[in-house]
């Protein structure tokens, strides 16, 4: 019975698929399948022949099977390895390199023979590529095949680097990228025109040809090719759908990358579901969506033709249930965002009392305040709270080396006009403009440059907090040691860290916290900025008083916004409001035009953030709320 439960929710799904709590636990399986494969071939003493993949997605494999091999013995002596690609041209030196990442992030940490290791080489001559490619699938033949392909998965629904509109049956091959892999790797190249525009893959008739296939994928940005590659039609525009052709493949997923399948995004279309409030509230949002009319517009026969007779029958009729996700979700709209003095409270989102509150807005960049939340921002300071702005890191990597060079110059030109000796600038200037002349992308910056581009996102940053309202003295620059690298690759997260997290608390000791809940950053680092709110306040909490009484608010910024069923406070923004937002945006003009790491998004921030408002109010106003402005939208973070 279980098994035919089990395939009735997952009947959509054209392939195996296993979902796991997170990465780190999915990793952790697929390294052990390796190791077993690995140990399996050694009884026989046989080779064990692996297919590897790069990128962030099989890291934590790698540093499972690292630990296997330092603290259980797991020997790689008969592993012989065929890496799945390489840019083009690409010198193994390289910071880019695939060659250098599998070293720093597998090879180099176990016993595995180099002679054993196999990477495209993207250092040939173009007229070698076809021979090197048939020698390539030669020796995986010869060596007996792939015993275990491993697989990552791009936005496009490549797997390997074969693009959209690559053969079932091709081989390995010089490929042209995709504009969208380009963007999505500009971040490792210090920008999309310096990523190379072909790559060496092999193919996927190559990747079919391996006894075993796992396909891993992470994290909600993942989440729509997943649905795409496991419940869409086979398709040479989506790569990945090729592999519902194989009978030996496996899809192993962390919940947010499955989040969208069928089973866990609309499970009432598979399954009798246990109807709580937040799936009731789900649920409806979605009918109301999905046949195009308000919620109070809604019928038992709308509920019975989607899905959804079950809820009717259970909970009905429907116009009572319509009437209480109605209610929800005006309950969740409010234009006091830090409560409303002298108000009965029970229906709104925040308290009433205390009247005043202090609030801290914590923002990752020093951008993301007013980006995200500058209208509420605003709207916090105007209503009388004593709100305090924390900019977590100072955002230094994400200046042109152009705009350096200019504010230098402005120095000169200052200090010269108030007869001060501009000798050391100038010499300072020489230094810096030959640096910037002969950098490499993504090399380190010099310290000092480092720091000037630090000092022009501050002045920035304290423009806008002050446009907003604020005094300096509420106005704090964390410069938290992660982020303080000067490359893309951050830190660890440290006791320093948390410790600067934990002392600017002790000593505002909020009522409110607003921290930057949109994990979808590309680079990271807003995940990692919460993780040290999250683990300051742990920690507070068990001492302080104050704590308990503190509520954490989620916002999310450029790159995504909450789902309107998870929305549990809305602030609307009057067209006044949003050209306030706008210009407080304004005053970071390094991040004005053309940023530096824009994501794969080519809108502007000020444009991304106007017009993700303006689609919260619309939904809304499609489900039969009041027709707003613009919505910004927070999630409360339980502790």
């Amino acid at each position: 019975m279980a098994r035919l439960n089990l395939l009735e929710e997952t009947r959509f799904e054209k392939l195996p698929v296993k979902v796991y709590k997170d990465e780190l636990s999915a990793s952790k399986k697929v390294a052990k399948r390796i190791a077993k494969i690995i140990k399996k071939r050694q009884e026989k003493g046989k080779k064990a022949v692996l297919g590897l993949a790069t990128g962030a997605t099989p890291v934590k494999v790698y540093e499972e099977l690292i630990r296997l091999h330092k603290e259980e013995g797991l020997s790689f002596k008969n592993v012989i390895t065929f890496n799945l690609d390489e840019y083009y041209p690409m010198q193994p030196d390289e910071n880019q390199s695939y060659v250098k990442f599998m070293d720093e992030n597998l090879f180099n940490h176990v016993d595995i023979p180099r002679e054993n290791i196999n990477i495209p080489d993207g250092t040939l001559a173009k007229e070698d590529i076809a021979d090197f490619c048939l020698k390539y699938e030669e020796k995986i033949t010869e060596v007996g095949g792939l015993d275990l392909q491993v697989l990552g998965i791009g936005r496009t629904g490549h797997i390997g680097f074969n693009e959209p509109g690559s053969a079932p049956n091709s081989g390995t091959r010089l490929v042209t990228l995709d504009d969208l892999t380009r963007r999505d790797a500009s971040r490792d190249f210090g920008g999309k025109e310096n990523v190379p525009t072909k790559a060496i893959t092999m193919g996927i008739g190559t990747i079919f040809k391996a006894r075993e296939i796992i396909l891993m994928a992470w994290s909600k940005k993942k989440a729509p090719i997943i649905k795409k590659a496991v419940e869409g039609e086979i398709s040479g525009s989506v790569p990945a759908t090729y592999l519902q052709l194989n009978d030996h493949v496996e899809f192993i997923l962390d919940e947010d990358a499955a989040s969208e399948l069928t089973r866990f995004d609309t499970p009432w279309l598979v399954k009798d579901c246990s109807w709580d409030k937040d799936q009731i509230k789900k649920a409806v949002i979605w009918l109301s969506n999905e046949v195009g009319k308000p919620i109070l517009k809604l019928t038992d026969e709308d509920y019975n033709s989607h899905g959804m007779a079950q809820l009717a029958t259970e909970k009905g009729p429907a116009y009572n249930i319509n009437i209480d996700v109605f209610n929800q979700l005006q309950h969740t709209i409010t234009g006091w965002p830090g409560g409303k003095p002298n108000a009965d409270d029970t229906q709104r989102p925040e308290r009433a009392e205390p009247a005043k509150k202090r609030s801290i807005i914590f923002s990752p960049h020093p951008d993301d305040d007013v980006i995200s939340m500058g209208g509420t921002f605003i709207r916090l300071v105007d209503q009388g709270h004593d709100v305090h702005v924390a900019y977590q890191t100072s955002g230094n990597t994400a200046v042109w080396d152009t705009d350096v060079l200019r504010y230098v110059e402005f120095a000169i030109d200052f200090n010269r006009s108030i007869g001060e000796d501009t000798s050391k600038l100038e010499e300072i200037y020489d230094n810096f403009n030959k640096f910037i002349t002969e950098k490499r992308p993504n090399d380190i910056d010099l310290r000092e440059i480092m720091d000037v581009k630090g000092f022009i996102r501050k002045t920035e940053a304290i423009a806008g907090a002050r446009y907003a309202g604020l005094v300096d003295d509420n106005i704090h620059f964390m410069a938290l040691p992660f982020y303080e690298t000067g490359k893309k690759v951050k830190s660890p997260v440290t006791e320093e860290d948390v410790k600067i997290t934990m002392e600017l608390l002790q000593k505002v000791k909020p009522h409110q916290i607003f921290a930057a809940g949109d994990f979808a950053d590309p680079h990271g680092t807003h995940i990692v900025c919460f993780n040290i709110i999250i683990e300051a306040m742990k920690r507070l909490r068990e001492t302080e008083e104050w704590t308990k009484d503190c509520w954490l608010w989620m916002y999310r910024g450029a790159w995504q916004e909450f789902d309107i069923h998870d929305i549990e406070m809305a602030v609307p923004l009057s067209p006044q409001e949003v050209a306030r937002k706008r210009e407080a945006i304004f005053k970071h003009q390094s991040q004005k035009d053309t940023p530096v790491f824009p994501g794969d998004d080519e809108r502007e921030f000020w444009v991304r953030a106007e017009e993700r408002n303006s689609e919260t109010a619309m939904s809304y106003h499609n489900l039969g709320l009041a027709n707003y402005e613009a919505i910004e939208a927070f999630v409360r973070w339980k502790f």
